[in-house]
Order: C-alpha cells, then sequence, then structure tokens
C-alpha cells in the first residue's frame, strides 16, 4: 500500500507530513516507557524482519497480490511506541534507498501504514486480551489485530484521497475496492502475524511485549486458612536471547536474500484498485527512481536478494540506533531523578 508521488495535493501532504512527524515525536518520549534490556535490541529485528516480509508479495485474487504492512505485529512485539518507530524507520528507508513510497508522500505512508496501523491493531488486540487470557488469547487477538488493521488503512488511504487526491474518485465505490481487496490482504497479514506471535512466545515469551501481564496470579491457601497472592511472574524461557536473536536476523536474512525471488510479481492491492478505478496515472516519477537499490535492486541491475539483504542491514541499523538513543535517554533521566532523589 506504498503511496507514490502525485496521488496527493500539497496540502493533504504537508497535513499528513506534519500529522506523522508529531505522531514519531510522541512515540519517541512514548517508547522510553517501553524500551528496556529485552526491548530495545528487538526493535532493530522487528523492523528489519517488517522490512523483509514486505518484499514478499503474496497473490490474494486474479492478477493482484497484497504483502505485510506490519504495524500490529510491531505493535504486538515491542509495544506501540516502538512499533510505530519501527514502521517510520522501514518506510524511510523503502523511500529513500529503494524508492518505495513516494517522498512527497512519506507522512501519508507513516500516517496510514504506521500510525493507524499500529492504533488499530493494538487497540483490537487489548481488547481481545482482557476478555481471552493465556498464549491462546494473545495468538488470536494478534490474528484479529492485524486482520483488522489492513483494511482501516485501506479506508483511512480512501478518506485522504477524496479529501485532497489528484484525481476525482467516486468516494464509495473505491473505498468498496479498497476495502474488499485489503480484508483479503488482511487474512494473509493476520496469518502472518499470530504466526510470528506464536513462534516467538513459544521460545521467548517474555519478549512479547503484548504479552507482559497476561499471567495469572498464583494463589496459594495454607492449613490456616490463609491466602498469599503471588504476582505474576514472567514465563521461563528456554532460549538465550543473543541465540534466539540471532537466529531472527539469520530469518530475516533468509527471506529477504532467498525467499524474496519467489514473491509475486502482481500489482499490490493499491495499484490494482489505482489502475482499475483510473487514476494511477496520476503517480509521478520518483525522486530517488535513479538509485541502484530503485525497485529493489531492478534500477541497479541487483538481484532482488542481494538488494533485500542490503536492506537489511541498513534497517537494522537505522531502528537499532533509533531505540538505542531513545533507551539511552530514558536511562539518563532515570538516573538524573535518582540523583535528586538522593540530594
Amino acid at each position: 500500500m506504498h503511496v507514490p508521488d502525485g496521488f496527493f495535493d500539497a496540502a493533504v501532504s504537508v497535513s499528513a507530513g506534519a500529522v506523522a512527524a508529531a505522531g514519531v515525536a510522541v512515540c519517541l518520549r512514548g517508547a522510553r516507557r517501553e524500551l528496556d534490556d529485552r526491548t530495545a535490541p528487538m526493535a532493530g529485528l522487528v523492523a528489519a524482519f517488517v522490512f523483509a516480509v514486505q518484499m514478499l508479495n503474496f497473490p490474494v485474487a486474479a492478477g493482484t497480490s497484497g504483502h505485510l504492512l506490519g504495524g500490529a505485529l510491531a505493535a504486538i512485539l515491542v509495544g506501540p511506541y516502538t512499533g510505530v518507530l519501527c514502521m517510520a524507520v522501514v518506510l524511510l528507508v523503502q523511500g529513500v534507498f529503494f524508492a518505495d513510497g513516494g517522498l512527497t508522500a512519506l507522512g501519508i505512508n507513516i500516517t496510514i501504514m504506521g500510525i493507524v496501523t499500529v492504533l488499530v491493531g493494538w487497540g483490537v488486540f487489548r481488547l481481545i486480551t482482557q476478555l481471552v487470557r493465556g498464549k491462546g488469547g494473545v495468538t488470536a487477538a494478534a490474528f484479529l489485530a492485524a486482520l483488522v488493521s489492513v483494511p482501516a488503512a485501506a479506508l483511512v488511504f480512501t478518506l485522504l484521497f477524496w479529501i485532497g487526491g489528484t484525481a476525482p474518485i467516486e468516494v464509495t465505490a473505491v473505498a468498496a475496492a479498497m476495502g474488499g481487496v485489503h480484508v483479503l490482504i488482511g487474512i494473509g497479514e493476520a496469518v502472518i502475524t499470530a504466526f510470528t506471535v506464536g513462534a516467538v512466545l513459544a521460545v521467548r515469551p517474555d519478549l512479547v511485549y503484548g504479552a507482559r501481564g497476561l499471567a495469572t496470579s498464583l494463589v496459594l491457601r495454607g492449613a490456616d486458612g490463609a491466602t498469599t497472592v503471588e504476582p505474576a511472574r514472567p514465563a521461563p524461557s528456554g532460549v538465550r536471547p543473543r541465540p534466539f536473536l540471532l537466529g531472527g536476523v539469520g530469518l530475516t536474512l533468509l527471506l529477504a536474500g532467498v525467499v524474496s525471488f519467489f514473491a509475486s510479481s502482481s500489482p499490490d492491492g493499491l495499484e490494482a484498485v489505482a489502475e482499475n478505478k483510473g487514476f494511477l496515472d496520476q503517480a509521478t516519477d520518483h525522486l530517488m527512481s535513479w538509485s541502484p537499490l530503485g525497485d529493489y535492486g531492478e534500477v541497479g541491475g541487483i538481484p532482488v536478494g542481494v538488494a533485500g539483504v542490503i536492506g537489511v542491514g541498513i534497517v537494522l541499523l537505522v531502528a537499532g540506533a533509533v531505540a538505542y538513543v531513545a533507551r539511552g535517554r530514558s536511562a539518563g533521566e532515570q538516573a538524573r531523578g535518582q540523583d535528586k532523589v538522593h540530594i
């Protein structure tokens, strides 16, 4: 659903850019409460994983494909604030290095694919997990959260295009088309999200941010009738953090470097609807169309797998740096607060 340059007028592009910038700024502050020794390393891995899986377009209808958006997945694994930051990094790297998503539309893409999917996905996830406890509830909630987040983003795109698109549209027809195809894409997103969250839960449940605090407290009753409630503790994990993270990086590189060769070449949902409804011609040339990595290596004659591996490396570095900077600021603030208390 990467929006290209030319689809929106200047007013909507600038306004969405302001919303995206404000959202990222808020999330930089909010992420301080989410990032710790477990979440900070995961942030870079999650962003890189989303980048890699977004390269794997899968067929959803005749001549149409879809790919993971990843907002719900990122929010569940590392928290909603950090999830928005991960999505912003992915979209920035895609736009600057790979000419995927317009630079003038970067704010629109971050708003739709980052903020909207995270907010909707996290909201649905929290609602379901309050109703259904346990690992099964977390996986089911992840499925539904991802499923709902994709058509929600598609409908927000339709609303924005109706407000400030560069071509007239029949909003109800476009909304129906976008919603319909992105429900199908959402099913694929839901399967990928639920499988990924379930896999992490199986080996490192403490690394799933959305599962924290969902364990049931232990109630002990003594012979004298006294009752003691033991607070819930993180489930023990059998895989040490470093091997888990290295394994995750290895899987991500495999997806980007090998599996990407088998991705569907059909247009994605947005492109297919734009062509069908007659506004695809509004797209203009990307400002970075000359980049050797443009169109995932096609511009420079670089194999898509090599371009994918390069992209994974860039995203890992950028997202990891953002996470550690935010976490470092948080640690610094806590240290200053402790100094004040001692004084």
